[in-house]
This record gives structure tokens, C-alpha cells and sequence, in this order.
């Protein structure tokens, strides 16, 4: 699910390598949040970039995916600025 009209424009995703591929151009990592996490399965999804965040575990994309795809999110997320700019935002939502 993306649309093609500006980049600047938020595109909606669920496809594992657009995700991946978005996540590694910025430095980013999959991670969870700590205090989320239960008997050993990831918690809240979340992108961690550098410098990492202390309240972040970085995990796998294997687990990461797990998590994504059993919580039924798909991964909202903007190419580019407006300026024209590499963009890290993004925001997990409900499909």
C-alpha cells in the first residue's frame, strides 16, 4: 500500500524488505521497548537510531517481523522532507 505522489508525503507499507530497506538507509535498527517486553517476546515495535536510546533493546529483523506481523501494524513512513531531505519519520499503525 503506497501511493505514488510526493515524497514528501507519508507512504503506508506492511512489505518486510521496503521496511528493511527504508530502516538500513537511515542507520536505524529494529528494537523494543524494554519495559514491554513479556517471557522473553518483543515488546512495542520501535526503530532505534544512533545514538541508541537507553530505553530501547535492539533486536533481530527475524523477531522484529515476528512481532510486526502477529500485531497486524504496518509501518507508516515519510521518504523525504520537505526541503528535499532523507526523512526518518515514521510511526507504526493499525492496518
Amino acid at each position: 500500500m503506497s501511493s505514488k505522489t510526493q515524497n514528501s508525503e507519508a507512504h503506508q507499507t506492511t512489505d518486510h524488505a521496503a521496511i528493511r530497506k527504508w530502516v538500513d538507509e537511515r542507520g536505524g535498527r529494529p528494537a523494543t521497548v524494554k519495559s514491554t517486553e513479556e517471557d522473553g517476546h518483543a515488546g512495542i515495535l520501535r526503530i532505534d537510531f544512533d545514538p541508541p536510546d537507553d530505553g530501547l533493546e535492539r533486536i533481530g529483523w527475524d523477531e522484529f517481523f515476528e512481532k510486526f506481523d502477529e500485531a497486524g501494524i504496518a509501518f507508516l513512513h515519510q521518504d523525504r522532507t520537505k526541503e528535499g531531505k532523507l526523512s526518518r519519520f515514521h510511526k507504526f499503525v493499525r492496518r
